[in-house]
């Protein structure tokens, strides 16, 4: 005998309304935005949400991304600030419609691992970009090993970085190196300002190789190193690798995901 089943509207998943934690910069206007965004949708807190959603520039999401590492959670950004690579547009309607159609991209950091020259070691994460400046009048002489090989003896130049697909149109970008597919799976090494060997851009390395810059004339020629925001003095080598053990969840509109950006940024 055939019994039918209560009248219950079943939703899917994605039609279920998401718990969201807002977050914004310090910046008015991205406090103003997260400040409707929470009268209109809600807040929880990120340990509970389903998504973040973060307001304000790239380098608050990427402050973002560092901060909620520790959790298995997407990030939607959406942009109050100025370039907004990383971000969607800002709009306050439908953003459970957004969440729900948002494409998902998984990037991993950079680990990078440094002693200085007073003996201090130094640990930190870059999403974008790993660079070597020089803190001095001099240019910086770098030597440098991929896998425990020696590859150029020596770089004397302003700076030079190690970027990940994703930090390829920052300032990988600006130092005049190439733009990288989001699923390739390859790092840009830059030069900054080569002199010699001159006018020497870099190389395309593989996502797993090992990379060690040793500062030469450290005490002479000074050179920090920063690991995104994250910087350190008086630096006397720095070792450089993909993290695939630490994974970004980053959300973004249908059509307007880090690989558009990235082939569009090349046709502007």
């Amino acid at each position: 005998m055939f019994v039918s089943e209560p009248n219950v509207q079943h939703r899917k998943p994605e039609q279920m309304k998401k718990r969201i934690a807002f977050l914004a910069s310090d910046a008015k206007v991205a406090q103003t935005a997260r400040d409707d965004l929470v009268a209109k949708y809600g807040n929880a807190a990120p340990r509970d949400a389903d998504a973040v959603v973060a307001l304000g520039g790239d380098g608050f999401m990427l402050h973002t991304l560092h901060n909620m590492q520790h959790l298995d959670t997407p990030v939607y950004g959406m942009n109050r600030g100025t370039i907004g690579f990383l971000m969607n547009e800002f709009h306050e309607a439908d953003l459970m419609d957004r969440l729900a159609a948002a494409e998902e991209e998984v990037i991993n950091p950079l680990a990078m691992n440094a002693m200085d020259q007073s003996g201090k070691f130094h640990k930190a994460l870059a999403i974008n970009e790993v660079s070597l400046l020089r803190a001095g009048p001099q240019a910086a002489r770098l030597k440098i090993s991929v896998d425990g090989r020696e590859r150029m003896a020596e770089l004397v130049c302003d700076g030079a970085l190690l970027s990940t697909p994703a930090g390829s149109t920052a300032y990988n970008y600006s130092a005049h190196g190439p733009i990288l597919p989001i699923g390739s799976d390859v790092l840009a090494l830059t030069a900054i300002a080569a002199f010699r060997p001159r006018r020497w851009r870099g190389a395309l390395l593989p996502k797993i190789a090992n990379v060690r810059f040793d500062v030469l004339d450290a005490d002479k020629r000074p050179v920090i190193v920063a690991a995104d925001s994250v910087s350190f003095p008086d630096v006397d080598w720095v070792e450089i690798r993909s993290e695939p053990a630490i994974s970004h969840r980053i959300l973004f509109d249908p059509g307007h995901g880090l690989e558009e950006r990235l082939i569009s940024e090349q046709f502007t």
